[in-house]
């Protein structure tokens, strides 16, 4: 389909709000090694990379035993809060986020993607837990690319749909995600509910409520001919 178009998600800030949990893993992860808690929005303002990306900033000084200590303590916190709670619990949907979801996927001419900081398992349990089997065309993970602003995610999802730059729109909360759009060549749209302010991210578009997602994808993209 010549004409097909491409929404590709962010998860974390954009899709659900997982912030709660995120900021419990990580004050597990600096108790765990004995590391005094760097203030909050500090932490959270980094989620959408690679922990790999994340742990060395977050821990400058340390070694890399204790780098790979924060890591497994991570990992096995995060797990741990979403065997006890579910993901629906721990990371639940913004409001008109599932509807907006099922309003695309319902356009025959529209595809959907996601393009994470998660890792495989981690997309795969939301994806689950949510009942979201079969609403992306593409999944891309931490697992199989390089962390964001790296635009291999998005060139995968075009590659996978077959969709060109120009008629696809990156939907994320936070710089990495602009830059990554930005290095891909496909527009850019910001969401005002994440965890970096909209207004500074250079976005082409800034989403206020889910309900104008269609009207800014046709505006930024065209609808379909």
């Amino acid at each position: 389909m010549p004409d097909r178009r491409l929404v590709i998600f962010d998860v974390d800030g954009t899709l659900v709000d997982s912030r709660a949990h995120l900021w419990a893993t990580f004050r597990a992860m600096f108790e765990g090694i004995g590391h005094p808690l760097p203030p909050q929005e500090q932490v959270i303002s980094l989620t959408g990379l690679s922990l790999e990306k994340i742990i060395p900033i977050l821990l400058p000084e340390a070694d890399e035993a204790t780098r790979t200590k924060a890591l497994a303590l991570y990992r096995s916190a995060y797990r741990e809060g979403r065997l006890r709670l579910g993901d629906a619990v721990t990371s639940p949907f913004y409001p008109g986020a599932r509807d907006a979801l099922e309003r695309l996927r319902s356009d025959p001419g529209m595809a959907l993607a996601v393009a994470t900081g998660k890792s495989r398992r981690g997309i795969d349990g939301l994806i689950e837990a949510h009942g979201l089997e079969g609403m992306f065309d593409s999944i891309q993970c931490a697992d199989d690319h390089p962390s964001k602003p790296d635009p291999s995610m998005i060139l995968a999802a075009l590659a996978a749909t077959g969709v060109t730059a120009r008629r696809a729109v990156m939907v994320g909360d936070t710089s990495f995600d602009m830059d990554m759009a930005r290095a891909a060549s496909v527009y850019g749209v910001a969401v005002a509910w994440g965890f970096h302010p909209p207004e500074g991210l250079a976005a082409d578009a800034i989403l206020r409520h889910f309900d104008e997602l269609p009207s800014v994808i046709d505006q930024l993209t065209g609808a379909m001919t």
